[in-house]
């Protein structure tokens, strides 16, 4: 290993931290909206916008999905929706949920009902344990 390559470590080099893959489903129909309020009567659902143009909103998504560490079998049930491919979705969730848009954006449902919304730098990990 040479000067540079100890110097420059990165983060997950020094650490050797398992990286826990998000499993993301596609929030991609207006129809869905409904599946997620019923999932939410039995596990906490998570919907994650996230506008594709944005750096920081690409900045925020790269630091959540970094941190993400909740085990598979954990009952909780994550939704990404890409604001400019779907903007009238990201609309419906608006209205349906009383919740008013922001990107990048995470809402939490648990028994039908928002029981956190966050943007930006405010989103973390640590929000969905917080409701498990």
């Amino acid at each position: 290993m040479g000067l540079f390559d100890k110097v420059f470590k990165s983060e997950r080099d020094i650490v050797k931290k398992e990286i826990v893959e998000v499993p993301w489903h596609a929030l991609t129909g207006e129809k869905q909206l409904e599946e997620i309020e019923k999932e939410s009567d039995s596990q906490p659902v998570v919907i994650f916008k996230h506008s594709t143009r944005c750096g920081i909103s690409r900045m925020v998504l790269n630091n959540f999905e970094r941190s993400y560490d909740l085990p598979k079998d954990e009952e909780v049930k994550l939704y990404f929706l890409d604001l400019l491919a779907n903007r009238d979705i990201s609309n419906a969730v608006a209205s349906r949920f009383g919740v008013r848009h922001e990107s990048p954006q995470m809402i939490i449902l648990k028994n039908r009902e928002v029981v956190h919304h966050s943007s930006h730098q405010s989103i973390e990990v640590q929000n969905i344990k917080d409701q498990l």
